[in-house]
């Protein structure tokens, strides 16, 4: 078993996350996680050393090379290829401005350019547990946070199903935030379209995972998919947030 990753600090979500031809040329997109849009921005933006780059984001110089060198081949893959980009998921924490190495500004949870300090939350829920399979679940737990603190909660039921049809719920709802278990590419891009942060591979207590994301330390899968969403008979077990049925994955 490898060592696991170190997690990195950034200073907050983009406030941009997709970005495309204007020419239609398929599906097909490419994803930056936000820790690897972090170290472009300081690199390329802010014209940070590696050196100055990994202080900041508390990793190795090492891991920042390759973190570097694989964002920029994604955005090259991007732009030479005509497909869409799209900046989610990753793994890291935000900043909460006392490191020593910290940007020196105000660093905010932010998510589409929203601060999570005032936020709605939704979980794919089932018996108090989070529910695993996103286009079919048939209630969501809403969480209503200010200051980092949930105020509010109810049950949702949903109405259709399909990624689509939920998407559009969740929206109607004004729902900021997903947290779910196992989740398709194409609900993925229907989020995304809808500017709903989605944190995905995530099992357990439902109240907790929300808890967990409030105080940065919840743990999902950035690349998590399940093809069951799409077509039936590829997962055969409720388990798509976990690495087995064809689903899941690192």
């Amino acid at each position: 078993m490898g060592r696991p990753k170190r997690c990195r600090r950034v200073c907050g979500e983009p406030l941009y996350r997709q970005f495309g031809p204007y020419e239609n040329c398929g599906n097909e997109t490419v994803t930056l996680s936000v820790d690897e849009f972090e170290v472009i921005r300081l690199i390329d933006h802010e014209r940070k050393t590696h050196e100055q780059c990994a202080q900041q984001m508390d990793i190795s110089r090492t891991t920042v090379t390759e973190i570097y060198e694989n964002a920029r081949y994604k955005l090259a893959e991007s732009i030479v290829n005509g497909k869409p980009l799209v900046i989610s998921g990753g793994n890291y924490r935000f900043c909460n401005g006392s490191a020593i190495h910290c940007c020196g500004r105000k660093c905010t949870k932010s998510i589409a350019g929203k601060e999570t300090d005032n936020m709605k939350i939704a979980v794919t829920y089932e018996n108090g547990m989070v529910f695993q399979h996103f286009g079919h679940t048939e209630q969501f737990k809403i969480y209503e946070a200010e200051n980092g603190e949930i105020q509010n909660t109810y049950l949702a039921d949903a109405t259709g199903s399909g990624h689509g049809a939920l998407a559009g719920f969740l929206t109607s709802l004004g729902i900021d935030v997903l947290i779910c278990g196992g989740i398709g590419a194409g609900a993925q891009q229907a989020l995304n379209a809808a500017g709903i942060r989605f944190y995905g591979g995530v099992t357990g207590n439902a109240d907790e995972a929300v808890n967990n994301l409030l105080a940065g330390r919840l743990e999902y899968n950035a690349n998590v998919q399940c093809s069951h969403h799409e077509h039936e008979h590829s997962c055969g077990s409720h388990s798509c947030g976990e690495n087995k049925h064809g689903c899941g994955g690192n």
